[in-house]
């Protein structure tokens, strides 16, 4: 690709050198640029890739994207001045893999939880219906049935138009993804083209990074902000977010809510372990899910369905035989009757979530179990709240690892049980190593109870000072199940 085309719809401050040149890929890390490439220097919140412009040029960049141009200037380079690099490299991106989402319908889902399974749902039904479709997601990249792994929701805007132009490439229709509110913030989604976007709910988490509630929340506004006339908003009024989210949003609005007024209305009828009966839309339907909250998800993806002109019974048919997502309310039972509960719970109201359910559907039948951790390195405000919502809901409370990151585990822990009175500390177990403490709760439950084992879900690692160690939720229950 000529350079003069790699920068199309963008507007540089300067540009020193010759432009009729041949760019074969950009890079924002120095260490993987390759003789030909663009090289993007973003101050980024851990370093200024303008420190290591020169290591670049030295791997043979042929063009400098940057804020401010270096004092020594190399002989024969192109440098490309801009005010932001950050809010300019996704555009570069989307031009460099051929403006991918003008090929496909891209839907966004943003919120605190349910981003995984509404986007997964989508995916899966639309290809359900016979469509190529994409998915970009949490738990793993898929391109038309492929699977892609991942390292975070959102990745860096080059990586996610690399993603999105295979999947254009392939032939895909339709494209999911979830959109993090650090992809909003850091502009990693600059560039793209959205068909639509849901919001699900909004509570506290990524504090470490936003530093207020404030912050988060306007990141998540930022998107809907700049969705196109031609899209749509779709939002959950349940949440008291939800209208905040889309008032100055150009597309048009939908809602969704199990129990305000609405553009899609639905309600819980029946639940079991087993699945539960909805109303949607006046029409009953058993889906395999349980919980208020998936209900909410489901009806999102119903909502999002018909917006993009699926008809109200093809709709209704495909959520009735969609099936969850890994790692979320993921069901495994004992020989002797416990129940186990998997999920990726790992902020105070999605656990308050999960357990809400679990005690609407046990009904006083048997007791409650809860192992919970918090990750290290992460919002430490959501600590002793996590611990709060695990006593409040539970009958018994095991403490534990979940990823500490660089971090002490027994400090994590300690920040949690912070948030318990003395009296309430008495009636918590904490126990460091995650595998002791699962096999424990599996050891000591009895038939008829129900352990829910909160915060990794789908994650089939730990990670400890920074290393990852393989670790699998559902393995260790299986193995202290003796399945």
């Amino acid at each position: 690709m000529k350079l003069e085309k790699l920068i199309d719809n963008t507007k540089p401050l300067s540009i020193l050198g010759d432009m009729d040149i041949d760019i074969n890929g950009i890079e924002i890390d120095s260490r993987k640029t390759r003789p030909g490439n663009a090289f993007v220097a973003i101050r980024g919140t851990q370093t200024d890739g303008h420190n290591y412009i020169s290591k670049a040029i030295e791997l043979g960049a042929a063009a400098i994207v940057c804020e401010q141009i270096p004092e020594d200037i190399v002989e024969g380079m192109v440098y490309i001045q801009y005010p932001s690099t950050e809010k300019t490299v996704g555009q570069l991106a989307t031009n460099f893999y051929g403006n991918p989402t003008s090929k496909m319908k891209l839907v966004g889902v943003t919120g605190t939880n349910g981003k995984t399974t509404i986007a997964t749902l989508l995916y899966q039904i639309f290809r359900n219906l016979g469509y190529k479709c994409g998915l970009c997601s949490t738990v793993c990249n898929y391109i038309d049935g492929t699977p892609i792994p991942t390292e975070c929701t959102t990745p860096d805007p080059i990586t996610l138009n690399a993603l999105l132009g295979e999947m254009a490439d392939k032939g895909c229709q339709y494209a999911f993804i979830e959109v993090s509110s650090h992809s909003v913030t850091q502009h990693r989604i600059g560039g793209l083209t959205f068909a639509g976007g849901i919001f699900t709910n909004l509570t506290q988490d990524h504090l470490d990074y936003h530093q207020t509630f404030e912050n988060y929340r306007d990141a998540k506004k930022t998107f809907f902000d700049s969705l196109p006339e031609d899209a749509f908003a779709i939002t959950n009024t349940d949440d008291r977010n939800g209208m905040f989210m889309t008032q100055n949003t150009k597309a048009r609005v939908k809602s969704y809510s199990l129990k305000n007024a609405s553009d899609y209305k639905a309600k819980i009828l029946e639940e079991s372990f087993e699945g539960m009966s909805l109303d949607i839309e006046g029409q009953e339907v058993f889906v395999q899910f349980v919980g208020r909250f998936n209900a909410s998800n489901l009806l999102a993806a119903y909502s999002t369905l018909r917006q993009l002109g699926i008809d109200a019974r093809e709709a209704m048919i495909q959520i009735s035989a969609a099936t969850p997502v890994n790692g979320r309310f993921e069901t495994i039972r004992s020989k002797d009757g416990v129940t186990a509960i998997v999920d990726y719970a790992h902020t105070p109201d999605a656990l308050a979530n999960v357990l809400t359910t679990i005690n609407e559907v046990l009904q006083h039948r048997g007791k409650c179990w809860t192992v919970c951790g918090a990750g290290g390195n992460r919002d430490k405000g959501k600590r002793p709240l996590m611990a709060q919502e695990a006593y409040k809901y539970s009958d018994q409370v095991i403490i534990t690892s979940d990823n500490p990151r660089f971090e002490d585990p027994q400090e994590i822990i300690n920040d949690m049980l912070d948030g318990l009175s003395k009296e309430q500390r008495r009636h918590v177990i904490s126990i460091v190593d995650r595998k002791e403490a699962i096999r424990t709760a599996c050891m000591m439950a009895k038939p008829g109870d129900v352990i829910l084992v909160a915060g990794k879900g789908h994650e089939d690692y730990q990670i400890i000072q920074g290393i990852k160690h393989h670790f699998d939720d559902h393995e260790v229950i299986c193995e202290a199940f003796n399945l």
